[in-house]
């Protein structure tokens, strides 16, 4: 089944959030973070969900360091919501499914 939401790295970043029409809500993870898994298919099943309205990215903090540094991310999961550009809210720490589903749509 194809992926719902894209990977993101340093090299395509900008190029791609940037541009996006649409929300875009970026899950920064790494694969050894426990609450990182814990989040991955809460993060799946909404961006299948809100495919038509929120561009939903993931970017691995292990693999890229220029862009976990410029949105100064010091823990993870940290999910970053981005707006024409800019980031209008943050959400660190692993959270319940409903919490992150009412941030996706209170930004919309």
């Amino acid at each position: 089944m194809e992926k719902s939401y894209i990977e993101l790295g340093d090299e395509n970043f900008d190029s791609i959030v940037n541009t996006s029409k649409k929300l875009v809500v970026v899950d920064f993870w790494a694969p050894w973070c426990g609450p990182c898994l814990m989040m991955a298919p809460i993060f799946e099943r909404l961006a299948e969900k809100y495919k038509e309205k929120v561009l939903m990215a993931k970017v691995n903090v292990d693999e890229n360091i220029i862009i976990p540094q410029r949105f100064n991310i010091y823990g993870i999961p940290t999910f970053v919501f981005i707006k024409n550009g800019k980031e209008i809210k943050r959400i660190v720490g692993a959270v319940r499914e409903e919490i992150l589903e009412k941030e996706i749509l209170n930004n919309l």
